[in-house]
């Protein structure tokens, strides 16, 4: 099967399309056959392993996983003989956040891992799309922030793949809601439900005088110092980018009573359950999708490449079937 292979850090170049043994599913696996991934910011912190944390993490001297790729949607081709949940045929979508290999064309996963049969109302582009920002998004705003109606969120990188999943998200539960994004997004914002929408290069959103009971920096470009001025006594700051910086943060703010600062492995508590909950907002018309550029596999380094301008919209998504 034709696979994209990371073995170094590094830029764009160490990106290689080569031919690879097509994996065999274990006992309790799932052999997926992939018809389209992504390519988020992570896949660029992984491809260049930087911030340093991401070293620590999945390879000090050089990437340990050499297939990239965590969102996928697809279709089930094989499953081995312990395999209760699916069967082949079915049209699923799902994460892979501790192995990765969804940059290839087929990927072999645990049954139990968090994956899902696609509601018929999602296309593989739609499902695939959700898989990169929504989980993400939902486990910082329910389970990290437990966001209640009426709170006033303000979302950092409102246009971004995260950010756009945040925003609906946060409408679902009530909240008041205040997108931070360039002009060119500002309509987009609007229109995924924004109650306010500030356009960064017009205005600095912690010098307004407005303070939030939850900041979200979807994009990891403000720190929780620039702004704790902007929060509300008892209020939370959120990013989603992983530093010594917000480590610092977590703890000083940790041992008192008021502002907080919090960051979550997103990826790794993903589950089922979860999932499960994101189709069903979808069937409802509760959250879309929302797809900047399509890429095949063979162009993937055009995707990071475009990723890595920090201007894309939505999704990018990687064709793959």
């Amino acid at each position: 099967m034709k696979a994209i292979i990371c073995t170094h850090y590094g830029t764009t170049d160490v990106l290689q399309l080569i031919e690879v043994a097509k994996p065999i599913p274990k006992d309790n696996e799932v052999l997926i056959k992939v018809h389209v991934s992504v390519v988020t910011p992570s896949d660029i912190a992984f491809r260049k392993g930087e911030p340093f944390i991401v070293k620590l993490i999945y390879g000090l001297t050089k990437p340990r996983l050499s297939i990239q790729g965590v969102e996928f949607a697809g279709e089930i081709e094989a499953v081995g003989k312990d395999v209760k949940l699916f069967k082949p045929g079915d049209q699923v979508f799902g994460m892979s956040p501790d192995r990765f290999g969804a940059h290839a064309e087929y990927i072999c996963l645990p049954e139990a891992k968090p994956l899902i049969i696609k509601s018929a109302k999602m296309s593989h582009e739609e499902a695939a799309g959700i898989m990169d920002g929504a989980p993400t998004a939902l486990t910082f705003l329910r389970d990290v922030a437990k966001l209640q109606p009426g709170q006033k969120i303000l979302i950092n990188g409102a246009s971004g793949a995260v950010g756009i999943y945040a925003l609906q998200l946060a409408r679902y539960y009530g909240a008041e809601v205040t997108g931070v994004c360039s002009t060119a997004n500002v309509e987009m914002v609007k229109s995924l439900g924004a109650d306010q929408v500030i356009d960064y290069t017009k205005m600095d959103f912690t010098q307004t005088g407005q303070i939030y009971d939850v900041i979200f920096d979807a994009v990891g470009k403000r720190s929780f110092a620039q702004c704790k001025g902007a929060l509300t006594p008892k209020g939370m700051y959120l990013t989603t980018v992983p530093t010594l910086v917000i480590v610092r943060d977590i703890l000083w703010t940790a041992m008192g009573g008021g502002k907080k600062a919090k960051f979550a492995t997103a990826g790794l508590l993903q589950n089922r359950e979860n999932l499960n909950f994101l189709n069903k907002l979808f069937e409802a018309g509760k959250i879309k999708a929302v797809i900047d550029r399509r890429y095949p596999l063979a162009q993937i380094a055009e995707a990071h490449r475009y990723v890595e301008t920090g201007h894309k919209k939505g999704n990018v998504i990687v064709t793959v079937a």
